[in-house]
């Protein structure tokens, strides 16, 4: 913009500097006219104080030259002089004649051409930011280019169904972590060793299969096929799990005390224990079966009973 604006403005130095020049070459002109007035009237003034002047002489004003001439008389005369030597009227009539008349119109033309110029410049200026701006200040949205993600049809809606299957494997990956502790515990009860370690890993075990039965409540299932069926099947054998963990703890508790034990073996058997357990293995192979026909339909994990 600053380019375009200074070659504008530069136009409009160089024809005020072109305009100055005949104006200085007209005030030189004037000032020698003004010398040579000057000098004929020096000599006027000896001729004069020589000759008297004819009575009947005509004086006539030259502008070219600025001086004067006798016209009819043959001799010269003189004008009455003001101050310095200078013919009265000279300024107005041998100056004005020459410069009066173009200096005025000479002017007007460079004052035209000089708004003309810095007209052109401004619109030059103007017209250049105006097209940067068209490129450089559009809003993003304006010049950006349209992203496939913004064209791309939008992305089916999840299944919620599928979302509640997806929960749920989540619950019954946990289920199974308590299985092989309660196996080792129940191992050293029959042999009579390690009891009191047993009987602690037993009702811990039986915490876990609590906390299942509260975690699958407070998930939402409503939308699985035969979802009632399921989480009736999952929290009878966790249920029923949870008191066979206890009831085997408490024999691990009798096996411990005065003749618990016969020959390094358990003098009891865990009957309750052994009913519980056998209702938590019918009520998981149901749950099993349930499960994995949700899970063969949305790609998820199946699952044999004895990992419920």
């Amino acid at each position: 913009i600053r380019a375009r604006a200074g070659g504008g403005h530069g136009l409009v130095a160089a024809l005020v500097l072109l305009l100055a020049a005949p104006a200085r070459h007209h005030r030189a002109g004037a000032d020698a006219d003004d010398g040579d007035a000057d000098a004929d009237g020096r000599e006027q003034r000896h001729a004069g104080a020589g000759a008297p002047a004819p009575a009947a002489t005509v004086v006539a004003a030259s502008p070219a030259a600025g001086s004067l001439r006798g016209v009819g008389g043959g001799a010269a005369a003189y004008a009455p002089q003001g101050p310095g030597g200078r013919r009265r009227g000279d300024d107005g009539g041998g100056r004005g004649g020459r410069t009066g008349s173009r200096v005025p119109l000479l002017a007007a033309v460079g004052v035209g051409i000089a708004v003309v110029g810095i007209g052109a410049g401004a619109m030059m200026a103007g017209g250049g930011g105006e097209e940067e701006d068209q490129g450089g200040n559009q809003p993003v949205s304006a010049t950006a280019p349209v992203s496939e993600s913004a064209t791309a049809s939008p992305s089916p809606t999840v299944d919620p169904a599928r979302q509640q299957a997806v929960e749920l494997d989540k619950l019954l990956a946990h289920s199974g972590n308590s299985r092989t502790t309660v196996i080792n515990a129940v191992a050293d009860v029959r042999t009579c060793d390690n009891l009191p370690q047993a009987a602690k890993d037993l009702r811990e075990a039986a915490k876990q299969r609590t906390g299942l039965v509260t975690s699958l409540s407070q998930l939402s299932v409503d939308k699985l096929p035969r979802h009632a069926e399921l989480t009736t099947a999952l929290t009878k054998a966790w249920q029923a799990s949870a008191s066979a963990d206890n009831h085997y703890a408490a024999w691990a508790d009798r096996t411990a005390g005065k003749k618990g034990c016969k020959k390094g073996k358990a003098a009891t058997q865990p009957s309750e224990a052994n009913r519980a357990s056998g209702t938590a293995s019918k009520e998981k192979a149901k749950a099993a079966k349930l499960w994995n026909a949700i899970a063969k339909e949305y790609g998820l994990t199946e699952r044999q009973p004895t990992q419920l």
